[in-house]
């Protein structure tokens, strides 16, 4: 990892610095979505710190059990070493969502009027997070432009692939507030969207593989896609909702504000990993 900071036994690191200005970032834009909502700031606040909580809790456990499961049964302390790396994505959304499905039952809000405020946050935060990740992908087949050299092999930039696609979903999933069929229908774009994005990214990336065929990942992200569509089925029978139809038209301030972060993000990851 990229170190930026080191005062005695404590180091800062890059990776961890855009991970915690994803997540400012998402709950400031989370909390502006949930004035327009009228949803109760204080308990959505208490609700967004359980899902923070169990995301993180999620994204290690998931990474300990589905990735390297021999390595931590023989070496159980390392489990806690989260500062050696090792967080599943995957993980990390279940957590959260347990957690705040927890929290927003406790306080009483609307479960899936505070998934869809959530969603397009949720994508933000992990579009920025992502610049700083120096987990980077498998060895180019050409000499692409660009590509990232990293010990004298032509690597693809799997963490920008990441975030063009997270914040290209992030432009759609916050255009597409007003025009939900059903209540909790932004929030399902998001898990289908994001587990189709994974899929995608992890073709250009060496992960553990299952009986040698697809990763570990992959299969993470397709049972994604399969909840995020059994999901969508049972919702749009329990809360559906007259909003006017989605026009990709509307969608052009949207898109055109996260072509301007593409550019931004793109800058500083080749500035920093190039």
């Amino acid at each position: 990892m990229k170190e930026v900071l080191s005062i005695g036994p404590f180091h800062v690191y890059l990776f961890g610095i855009t991970i915690v200005a994803g997540m400012l970032a998402g709950v400031l834009l989370a909390l502006v979505e949930v004035r327009r909502q009228g949803i109760p700031e204080d308990p959505f606040t208490d609700v967004l710190l359980y899902a923070i909580l169990g995301g993180l809790l999620g994204a290690r456990l998931a990474y300990v059990i589905a990735y390297n499961p021999a390595f931590y049964l023989a070496n159980p302390l390392d489990i806690f070493r989260v500062n050696a790396g090792g967080m599943s994505i995957h993980g990390g959304i279940l957590g959260g969502v347990l957690g705040g499905v927890w929290r927003a039952r406790k306080h009483g809000l609307p479960i899936w009027k505070v998934a869809d405020t959530v969603a397009p946050a949720l994508i933000l935060g992990q579009a920025i997070g992502r610049i700083g990740c120096d987990v980077f992908g498998a060895p180019m087949l050409g000499s692409w432009f660009w590509g990232v050299k990293v010990n004298g092999v032509l690597l693809h930039p799997a963490q920008l692939y990441e975030f063009v696609l997270n914040y290209l979903l992030f432009a759609y999933l916050w255009s597409r507030r007003g025009s939900s069929r059903y209540q909790g229908q932004v929030f399902v774009h998001y898990v289908v969207g994001f587990s189709i994005i994974r899929a995608v990214v992890e073709l250009f990336r060496i992960n553990p593989t299952l009986f040698n065929l697809v990763s570990v990942s992959h299969v993470l992200s397709l049972a994604g896609i399969a909840a995020g569509l059994l999901l969508a089925r049972y919702l749009k029978a329990r809360h559906p909702l007259n909003n006017p139809a989605f026009k990709w038209t509307g969608a052009l301030k949207s898109f055109g504000i996260s072509a301007i972060l593409i550019i931004l993000s793109t800058v500083v990851y080749y500035s920093v990993q190039g």
